[in-house]
């Protein structure tokens, strides 16, 4: 008998959009659209009335844009939603929040938001939807959030972050010694910044990878920096690395680590290839932390599909470094962290609103106090 089709919806402004990605998604046995929506509002009333498994999302739409839309979906009828986005200010803005909202992940339009090459990227789209029919979305009431408008009140807002517990007050010439990696990918933005924004100002340095295209992880990483109380940056080449540092791998780049004397420096590599079928990856970046920190090191790894970073973190923890994972109750897709903890080299296995207390309890340990 053969297997049920993952029925989508896909939904696009334009009808030269709507009718590529649909011939994009028809062309694949496994996937058919069942519906197609001009903006947010019909999309809306579209997902009450056809129930779709998965949804492609445009961001910039007229009447109801795409992050009004999700919420609203998240709100009415939780589906797995792909964000379509054009790689603008405007557009990578709403993408985050609609993750934030609930969307499971985001394609990166190749040419702006009518993109006439968008078949270019035709496998990635029906990876991507493929990839979200697996995941788990939850009904999410929406907030409205008090953003600061003004760098004064943004920098006030970031003084009264709470954070999980008192500062480590070990020299700055300890903090360096140790380090801590964050490997995530489905799902993961949300998670990454609420863990990030929850840890004190001194930490040893953190490094971070999260799979993303090139373009967006620098946005990403300024995102965080706005409700963070440690300094979250896009990684560059040949930068020394400091305590108190978040370095987000950029979009298509490995990052891999050298020491040299006392300092260890971030090295970016675009040549070689994917591995686990991405680049960044976290198993590049965990076996580089297992060789120059070694047992001080913290693994955390997050919500995603596959099962990249297993053998990275296997690496770290054959060194005598820590290993957290996210649950699989919390975790939009239960793969990567699933691997992990299948090796039997999870030290903890956690929801994300206890990882950051464990993550600077670790800390604390290696650090001898």
């Amino acid at each position: 008998m053969a297997s049920k089709k993952i029925r989508v919806l896909v939904v696009d402004d334009s009808a030269f959009m709507r009718k590529v990605i649909s011939d994009i998604l028809n062309s694949d046995p496994e996937i058919e659209v069942i519906g197609t929506a001009k903006d947010g509002v019909e999309a809306v009333e579209l997902v009450q009335k056809l129930e779709p498994d998965v949804i492609t999302m445009d961001v910039e739409m007229p009447r109801m844009n795409g992050l009004e839309a999700v919420k609203k979906i998240m709100e009415i009828k939780p589906t797995p939603i792909v964000m379509l986005s054009a790689l603008t200010k405007e557009g990578s803005k709403i993408t985050f929040e609609a993750l934030e909202a609930g969307a499971v992940d985001f394609i990166s339009k190749p040419s702006g938001s009518i993109s006439l090459d968008i078949r270019k990227i035709g496998e990635d789209i029906i990876k991507k939807v493929k990839q979200a029919a697996k995941a788990k979305v939850v009904k999410k009431i929406s907030t409205t959030r008090h953003k600061p408008t003004t760098i004064k009140e943004e920098k006030e807002e970031k003084k009264t972050l709470p954070q999980t517990s008192e500062e480590l007050t070990v020299p700055d010439s300890k903090l360096k010694e140790m380090c801590v990696i964050i490997g995530s990918s489905t799902g993961g933005p949300p998670v990454v910044t609420e863990i990030i924004s929850k840890l004190p100002k001194r930490m040893p340095p953190i490094f971070v990878v999260q799979h993303m295209p090139p373009g967006f992880t620098k946005l990403f990483a300024d995102r965080i920096n706005q409700v963070s109380k440690l300094n979250v940056k896009e990684a560059e080449h040949g930068e020394r690395v400091m305590p108190g540092y978040v370095y987000i791998a950029p979009g298509d780049y490995h990052m891999l680590l050298t020491k040299r004397g006392e300092n260890v420096y971030i090295s970016l590599d675009n040549k070689m290839p994917k591995v686990n079928g991405t680049r960044p990856a976290v198993d590049i970046t965990a076996e580089s932390v297992a060789n120059i920190y070694g047992g001080k090191s913290v693994g955390v790894i997050l919500t995603g599909i596959g099962k990249d970073g297993a053998y990275g973190f296997k690496k770290i923890k054959e060194k005598g470094g820590k290993i957290i994972a996210q649950d699989g109750k919390t975790c939009v897709v239960f793969g990567m962290p699933k691997a992990v903890i299948e090796l039997g080299i999870a030290d903890l296995v956690l929801p994300p609103s206890e990882i950051p207390e464990a993550i600077v309890k670790f800390c604390k340990e290696i650090l001898g106090g």
